[in-house]
């Protein structure tokens, strides 16, 4: 096996790993499906380890159980291990997007700009809502471009510590949740978070709000969670990039891409 297939195989193990902290799995078929018994719900994947043809009428016995459970009806999985589940996934009726998987090779450390600062948080810090708010901010507005979004919206995103806070903070003290951020005057500007698992861990969230854009800040928090995940005892950081202009300012931190993420969402009930 290859360094890369070695990497996918860990990969692949990871995204049947995590899921099972907060959620229970149901083998439907050629697939798993993760239930969550509060938001947010989880994905269907092809079973770790399975074998064989995967067909529309796989998917849809999976849609069936999504519908009855009233969550999402989503996919995921990875080219490398079922590479033709774009087409049969297309034929079911689902609307197929793909990222560039990739992995860490060579880490660089990027300059961050003067006037900004950046932290890794702990678990009580009072800024972790304002942290989340403005990574939910810089989501609504994709790509890399400099937008109009900045403090003022940022923080009327800001929520009270509601359930989707306190479950952040308690998956942060159980290590299993790393969450870095980038403040100026007016507080975070940028974030991201990783989720070490077996020295595996993905880094996912990364954003900045639209008005703070095209400074390194967004590489800035990549390298900062590598670090917090190596310090963790991970070995394999890998991450699923929205866009090849995001897998641009991914390389420039030393990630590679591997492969590609799938992820397939139904288009009607």
């Amino acid at each position: 096996m290859t360094g890369a297939g070695a990497q996918l195989r860990r990969i692949e193990r990871y995204y049947d790993t995590v899921p099972r902290a907060f959620a229970r799995a149901e083998a439907i078929g050629p697939f798993t499906l993760f239930v969550s018994p509060q938001p947010p719900s989880y994905y269907a994947r092809p079973r770790l380890g399975g074998e064989g043809p995967i067909t529309p009428r796989d998917i849809e016995a999976v849609r069936a159980r999504q519908r009855q459970l009233g969550v999402a009806q989503t996919f995921e999985w990875s080219d490398w291990v079922a590479p033709d589940l774009v087409g049969v996934a297309t034929a079911a009726g689902l609307e197929v997007h793909r990222h560039p998987l990739m992995v860490l090779r060579q880490p660089v450390a990027p300059t961050l700009p003067a006037g900004y600062r950046l932290r890794v948080l702990d678990p009580d810090d009072p800024a972790l809502p304002l942290a989340v708010a403005a990574i939910n901010v810089g989501f609504s507005t994709p790509g890399t471009a400099v937008g109009p979004g900045g403090p003022r919206d940022r923080d009327a995103a800001v929520r009270a510590d509601d359930a989707g806070n306190a479950l952040t903070r308690d998956k942060m003290r159980r290590r299993l949740m790393g969450l870095v951020v980038v403040e100026d005057d007016s507080g975070p500007v940028a974030g991201g978070s990783h989720s070490p698992r077996d020295g595996v861990s993905e880094i996912t969230g990364v954003a900045t709000l639209p008005c703070a854009r095209r400074r390194g800040l967004g590489a800035a928090v990549a390298a900062a969670l590598v670090g917090d995940a190596h310090r963790a005892g991970v070995d394999l950081c890998f991450l699923s990039a929205d866009s090849e202009a995001v897998a641009r300012v991914y390389a420039r931190v030393g990630f590679t891409q591997v492969a590609t993420a799938c992820t397939a969402v139904a288009t009607a009930p």
